[in-house]
């Protein structure tokens, strides 16, 4: 059986552009790196997935904020397109963290966004394929994400490819003013 998707170092857009790509046992789907023109596609994936899951009032990235953060002197993430037939229909966004526990690095996945009516092709199952090939090109120890705890859906989808939920940990975050707050007591 042919592994789910393989190196292939470039593949030229129909406009001519040179952009690093992986093939994958899906015809006709590639995974890309995003590039800096992307900043609109990745915002439109975002507000996809904020939609999808009732959250669409906290979006407050913009195009701008994703090239400096994502393509900037400081990038902090990465992302990858998934293209069907040349058209984007999915995303991941990830960084890496890492565990002290096991001493090496993590990759984290932020987001995976996979358009509805796209769904249910296998795209999703080969983005964290994809994912899971390069942590261990990276020797991290593992990849994580956070999923609602009401995504049924997506959650028997982990479950079947052996994800693990950590029902004993809980997840605490300080933004907006509790940030700000806390910042100013340095």
């Amino acid at each position: 059986m042919r592994p789910l998707f393989w190196q292939q170092p470039r593949f030229q857009d129909g406009d001519g552009t040179v952009k690093q790509s992986t093939r994958t046992k899906i015809p006709g789907f590639v995974i890309r790196i995003a590039e800096e023109e992307d900043a609109a596609l990745i915002l439109r994936f975002i507000t996809g997935l904020a939609a999808y899951e009732k959250l669409s009032h906290e979006v407050t990235a913009t195009e701008d904020l994703l090239r400096e953060t994502l393509f900037g002197n400081r990038q902090v993430a990465e992302v990858v397109i998934g293209e069907y037939h040349g058209d984007a229909v999915a995303f991941a966004l990830f960084f890496h963290n890492y565990s002290t526990f096991l001493g090496r690095p993590g990759i984290y996945l932020e987001d995976l966004f996979v358009q509805p009516e796209m769904r249910g092709l296998g795209f999703g199952k080969v983005l964290l394929a994809y994912l899971a090939k390069l942590a261990t090109e990276r020797k991290c120890g593992r990849v994580e994400w956070a999923v609602l705890d009401w995504n049924e859906p997506a959650i028997r989808f982990y479950r079947k490819l052996g994800a693990t939920t950590m029902d004993e940990w809980t997840v605490h975050r300080l933004t907006g003013e509790a940030l700000n707050r806390l910042a100013e007591e340095f």
